[in-house]
């Protein structure tokens, strides 16, 4: 799972030393601040999800200097409200004399349903993570359980065209990092979200079962996505000898994952394809396959949904597939 489900992506000697320090902590597990739980996690984080810094950051200006055990779930919602209204506070520290904590407001953009929702996960992970390494009291309930999730509206199913996927992939062929043509062809026939492509390594992927390897998805399973012969042939023609590295490493440091918005934007603009994100090429999947006769069983599990609810907004793509099949089989007969 991804820092949305709980998986934390952690790993190596700056993790064990920031959690033993705190588990070698003579206070109680009740007294640790939300503030020194997320350094703690973060400390050693290796994760796909370059975002989660900047939301625990809030989360470290709002809540931090508090008990972590003492926060409740009236206080995180109170702190997603300031967010979604486009309001926060930078934390200044506590007043000598008085002993109050003082705040600095701080204005930013508000924020959609679904990203307040990802700033609710992300703490939510710290508090699983904190569970685990025994760093909160026992049968202790993370306040994120008791927040509902704000409503989210899954309607939009912007997906390319034949000639926009043409435009886009002929210009994401010349695009100066060479590796974006690979990136937008693999996402568009796998279905794959940005995090799960951008965090695949060579040892990844098996060429001869055509295969690449997702060892834990944002829903929380392993997932296997088979690769098809135009994606196996761009993968041949830049294939590492490391198998540790990133298949969408970055020119400029390759022990990361490539920042990818820039250039495919640039791709976008000279394709002249507006009003299209990155995550529209997992719909442009889906819809491919919606009309070209697949059910939405075969869809969700393409995408790595577990529910078919996720997957709906395709129905009327695959009933208008189906409709045609009918007419062209049974138009004349009597």
């Amino acid at each position: 799972m991804d820092t949305e489900t709980g998986n934390t992506g952690q790993q190596g000697a700056p993790i064990e030393a920031a959690c033993r320090a705190l588990e070698n902590s003579p206070r109680t597990p009740r007294a640790f601040a939300l503030a020194e739980l997320i350094d703690a996690f973060m400390a050693g984080y290796a994760g796909p999800d370059r975002g989660i810094t900047g939301r625990l950051a809030y989360w470290r200006d709002a809540l931090g200097d508090r008990p972590a055990a003492e926060i409740s779930p009236d206080d995180v919602a109170d702190a997603l409200a300031e967010l979604a209204l486009g309001r926060g506070r930078t934390y200044l520290g506590k007043d000598e004399k008085t002993g109050e904590r003082r705040f600095k407001p701080r204005k930013h953009a508000a924020r959609a349903p679904a990203t307040a929702n990802r700033y609710l996960a992300s703490l939510g992970t710290v508090y699983r993570w904190a569970r685990r390494r025994r760093l909160l009291p026992r049968g202790f309930v993370s306040p994120t359980r008791g927040v509902e999730r704000a409503p989210v509206s899954n309607s939009r199913v912007r997906y390319l065209d034949q000639a926009e996927r043409e435009r886009l992939l002929a210009a994401c062929r010349v695009a100066k990092w060479s590796r974006l043509y690979l990136l937008v062809l693999a996402a568009i026939v796998t279905g794959a979200r940005k995090s799960e492509l951008l965090g695949l390594r060579w040892r990844d992927l098996d060429l001869e079962r055509r295969t690449a390897s997702i060892a834990t998805s944002k829903n929380s399973e392993p997932r296997v996505m088979p690769l098809v012969g135009p994606v196996i042939a761009e993968i041949e023609r830049i294939r590492s000898r490391r198998p540790e590295d990133f298949v969408f490493a970055s020119d400029a440091r390759p022990g990361r994952a490539m920042r990818i918005e820039a250039a495919f934007r640039r791709a976008c603009a000279e394709a002249r394809i507006q009003d299209f994100r990155f995550h529209d090429l997992r719909h442009t999947c889906a819809s491919y396959l919606a009309q070209n006769g697949a059910s939405l069983l075969e869809i969700a599990e393409t995408l790595g949904h577990r529910q078919l609810a996720m997957v709906k907004r395709y129905a009327h793509l695959s009933i208008e597939s189906k409709a045609r099949l009918v007419e062209r089989v049974f138009r004349d007969i009597q």
